[in-house]
């Protein structure tokens, strides 16, 4: 778990939320997608094709501001060097601040995590995002099957996330007295129902698993539930053949529901080491056992503490929520070397930014501005990477990284050693 990783893929998610928020007057954001290996003089020339049909654009405005932004890409393509090895993305337009006339041009020249192997241009309301949240998408999925003769439970376990995809019940008949029918001709319908039951379970999950396996993500299946039904699913010819070749073991489980994706989970973590779910759970559940621990063992949460810790290069792995929607904000003095940091949240920085304009320096008099926004988990990431500390973002959505932003704000540390005796 680099911390370098974690840090990029946590700007780029932000980045991604950011530009969600943008939009346009009208149809005048332009998406630009440029794949690997595409020459530049060639995407310059499409542009210029573009500018010269933007011409007949019946709205002035729109056609002022969509020219405007095609300008602003071809500035930015002089910019570029190549060969673009992993290709590029360019948004551009103009977007609105407030009331009329507030509009600001607004460029971005993203690199693609990995190579765009599609030429994009799109001019809408909004920026074309799709492309790059799919770079998000999780590309390991494992699937989850837990049955009885009772129930069942089909699911996804997708990077940090848990889906239930499916949950089946059977109406299969328990033990009861034969009345006035034989035992065993009972028995042959009980057979019966549960084997029907089971064919159901099969059709589900090759529904749900088969399209997967088509697009080369399914990289495994687990079987779990109480009793022998599970081995009779396996064995029986319930599963697509090409599902069944997938299916890596099969767990003896006490629940058939959520409670026993979570159990199977447990069980099965020597094999899914590598997904991130798995990743933020280990190491949260480490960060809990030293918490517990009667001396307070090698666990340090609040943001005085931890940040105190990661100063003095004590920090081994720091564990720091998403929603953690902090800056760190450097105020100078425009006439002497009076500089301060303060950290705030997004709330708080625009109303310091509305403060600013009217403070004076405490130190001559003069006039304060900010001379640096820097979003607060990347800062604490770069602290990281001068110690050597390793980063774990984690996400509010699973029951790990909620556990950090309520009970701990957001922000935890595992130590290297003790720093209060």
């Amino acid at each position: 778990m680099a911390s370098s990783d974690s840090k990029q893929t946590y700007l780029f998610k932000k980045m991604i939320k950011e530009l969600k928020t943008k939009k346009g007057k009208g149809t005048e954001l332009i998406s630009l997608y440029i794949p690997a290996g595409r020459r530049i003089s060639d995407v310059a020339q499409h542009l210029r094709e573009e500018m010269s049909q933007a011409s007949n654009i019946k709205s002035k405005s729109t056609r002022k501001n969509v020219q405007s932004a095609i300008e602003a890409i071809l500035q930015r393509l002089k910019l570029l060097k190549e060969p673009l090895e992993k290709g590029v993305v360019i948004f551009a337009g103009m977007i609105p601040r407030g009331g009329p006339g507030t509009e600001k041009m607004e460029t971005y020249v993203i690199e693609p995590p990995e190579p765009i192997k599609t030429y994009v241009y799109r001019c809408d309301s909004e920026f074309y995002l799709e492309p790059l949240e799919s770079f998000l998408e999780d590309k390991d999925v494992y699937g989850i099957i837990l049955v009885d003769r009772n129930e069942a439970t089909i699911a996804l376990v997708k990077g940090r996330n848990i889906n239930v995809l499916k949950k089946l019940t059977s109406g299969v008949p328990g033990k009861f007295k034969a009345g006035g029918q034989s035992a065993r001709r009972l028995e042959r319908l009980i057979d019966l129902a549960a084997h029907e039951f089971l064919q159901r379970v099969g059709e589900k999950a090759n529904e749900q698993f088969l399209p997967l396996l088509q697009e080369k993500k399914l990289r495994g299946i687990l079987v779990g539930g109480p009793g022998h039904t599970k081995n009779e699913f396996v064995e029986g010819d319930y599963l697509h053949h090409e599902l069944k070749k997938l299916v890596l073991d099969t767990y003896d489980l006490c629940y058939t529901e959520e409670f026993g994706i979570r159990e199977l989970l447990e069980k099965a973590a020597p094999l899914l080491k590598d997904v991130e779910l798995m990743k933020e759970r280990e190491v949260v559940q480490r960060f809990l056992k030293e918490l517990i621990k009667e001396d307070g063992g090698l666990a340090c949460y609040g943001e005085k503490e931890v940040l105190e810790a990661l100063m003095m290069g004590a920090v081994d792995t720091l564990i720091v929520s998403e929603e953690l929607e902090k800056y760190k904000v450097k105020i100078a003095c425009n006439n002497c070397d009076y500089l301060e940091e303060k950290t705030v949240d997004k709330i708080e920085l625009m109303k310091l930014e509305e403060e600013i304009k009217n403070a004076q320096c405490p130190k001559c008099g003069g006039a304060l501005s900010i001379v640096e926004e820097k979003d607060y988990i990347e800062y604490l990431s770069e602290l990281c990477e001068q110690s050597g500390t390793k980063l774990l973002t984690v996400s509010s959505e699973t029951e790990e990284g909620a556990m950090i932003l309520n009970a701990f704000k957001g922000i935890a540390a595992i130590l290297r050693y003790k720093i209060h005796q």
